[in-house]
């Protein structure tokens, strides 16, 4: 599904079912250097449960325009104004569920937006998102290698064969390849080491906690290397977060796309 949004061609995935902006709403927001696939298997599952989708492709990602947002909070804002665009009312029921970089975009909308915001979400999250100096070298200047790390990094084994969890999927692979893509289609900039700065640089975390009105779940990957499980504990005191813990790493969806479903719904429910 097409869209404008601050003048500019915007993407979300609707889930495989025409978008009904009279239903519920949930919007799916992604993490750093990927798009709104990660989400497929959740998007369709809301999609044919009663729900209206957007998982969305940030500005400057993929099927978004650019150019890239230069904060967490504009993004927060960019996502909003989408939904204005999709014809979601101020007044409906909307959640919202980010991923990662996502989280902290979603986090925002939530406060931005407290009448507007149903549930909220936050999957593989960390409150500070701090990158080590190493990282933000490398996706400044190797980004190919640190790519390479993130991907390690992002999965708790290196021992997943090629069809698992299911059929024609590769773990390792896969989430190399989109990262690769989603570097690659944006010449105009560093998409890499552009969302790994917004990461790093958000400090806004607590205080929009404090805005925050709906209820809020958080889904972890207990094996997580990238967004520590020991590094939401204060958020989580902040939101009032129930927690939902799954045996795998920071790339979860992929990982334990049944154990990430389940906490879902539980989520939405």
């Amino acid at each position: 599904m097409q869209l404008t949004v601050q003048g500019q061609t915007a993407y979300a995935y609707t889930g495989g079912k025409p978008f009904d902006a009279t239903l519920p709403c949930v919007v799916f927001i992604h993490g750093a250097l990927h798009d709104h696939s990660v989400w497929t298997l959740l998007a369709r599952w809301c999609a044919h449960h009663g729900n209206s989708v957007l998982a969305v492709d940030q500005p400057g990602h993929l099927r978004s325009a650019g150019p890239l947002q230069p904060s967490v909070q504009a993004l927060a804002d960019w996502t909003l104004a989408l939904l204005d665009a999709a014809g979601v009312g101020a007044d409906q029921t909307t959640a919202v569920v980010g991923h990662s970089m996502g989280s902290l975009i979603a986090l925002e909308m939530a406060a931005r937006a407290p009448r507007r915001i149903c549930r909220l979400v936050m999957v593989g999250t960390a409150y500070p998102m701090k990158v080590s100096d190493g990282l933000l070298n490398a996706a400044a200047n190797i980004p190919g290698a640190g790519m390479d790390m993130v991907n390690a990094f992002s999965l708790s084994t290196l021992a997943a064969k090629p069809s698992y969890p299911g059929p024609g999927m590769w773990l390792h692979g896969g989430n190399r390849h989109l990262m690769g893509q989603v570097q690659a289609g944006n010449d105009q900039v560093n998409v890499f080491a552009h969302d790994f700065q917004l990461c790093n640089a958000y400090a806004n975390g607590l205080q929009a906690a404090a805005g925050v009105q709906c209820p809020v779940h958080f889904v972890l990957g207990a094996a997580d290397q990238m967004t520590s499980p020991k590094a939401t504990r204060e958020i989580a005191t902040a939101l009032k977060a129930q927690v939902h813990m799954v045996p795998g790493g920071h790339g979860l969806m992929q990982e334990q796309p049944d154990a990430v479903l389940a906490a879902l719904r539980l989520a939405l429910a």
